[in-house]
């Protein structure tokens, strides 16, 4: 007996320390001064694979917020088997009739390239809105959207190409380590692809190769760059393994 409520007690420890932050949303809360007097959602890091934040949840959290506009930076899936059920989230993300902008990650550049086409192809289906690699002018502010920098997709000089340098520029990227290539200014960016390091474990990053911003402790929230303020989400979900160590699931709410 002693023996099996030890083992209960073990197994209820790792699921409190291990499955239940991948489970626990929280809503990030970021203001910064960018003078566009908007609300913006950021979701990154969907990995539908092994998410346990579900479609309903996020849909909730957006009709509470209201937005004014919802942003995701990549990593969709890595596997073309789950791209129905990356429809679903997309139909639950844009179905608020709130604009949606997305860029690609480095998971989504593993799908084979007739899954990418599905998968480009579900973004314009559900209304979601993909920059890969290029603008978009959207009033009192010019929205940048850059590929993944570590798939070596990113095009930064062509996605600025088109933008109106007297506007506010915002980025969306998926690997922040852009930023430490970025020649062009702007107001704010954003990225994720870190999921603020997932495991709690001091220098993990230094044995982990995640580029020099990670190995550097920069791995989450919000820091001033060469160009401009950039922040570095959480994530809503996993890769690797399916669980986090003192780092939540995240979403953020941004007040620019």
């Amino acid at each position: 007996m002693v023996y099996m409520i030890a083992a209960a007690l073990a197994v209820a420890l790792l699921y409190f320390l291990f499955i239940f932050p991948t489970q626990w949303l929280k809503v990030e809360r970021v203001q910064y001064p960018a003078g566009l007097g908007m609300k913006v959602l950021h979701i990154s890091d969907l990995h539908v694979e092994k998410i346990r934040i579900s479609a309903a949840r996020i849909k909730r959290l957006i009709e509470t917020e209201r937005p004014s506009y919802i942003f995701i930076t990549g990593d969709f899936t890595q596997n073309g088997k789950y791209l129905p059920k990356v429809r679903v989230y997309l139909e639950a993300i844009a179905g608020c009739g709130i604009p949606v902008f997305a860029v690609l990650g480095n998971h989504d550049h593993r799908l084979a390239a007739g899954q990418m086409k599905q998968l480009v192809k579900l973004m314009k289906d559900t209304g979601v809105q993909l920059l890969s690699n290029r603008s978009y002018d959207a009033g009192e502010f010019m929205l940048v959207g850059i590929d993944d920098s570590g798939s070596k997709k990113s095009k930064p000089k062509l996605a600025f190409q088109g933008a109106n340098r007297g506007k506010p520029i915002i980025v969306l990227t998926h690997d922040p380590n852009l930023v430490l290539q970025l020649t062009h200014r702007y107001k704010y960016l954003m990225a994720g692809h870190f999921h603020g390091m997932q495991f709690n474990v001091p220098f993990l990053f230094r044995y982990i190769n995640k580029g020099k911003l990670a190995a550097a402790g920069i791995v989450k929230g919000l820091h001033e760059g060469e160009q401009g303020a950039y922040y570095i989400s959480k994530g809503i979900s996993q890769a690797g393994p399916n669980a986090r160590f003192l780092v939540r699931s995240e979403v953020t709410i941004h007040e620019l």
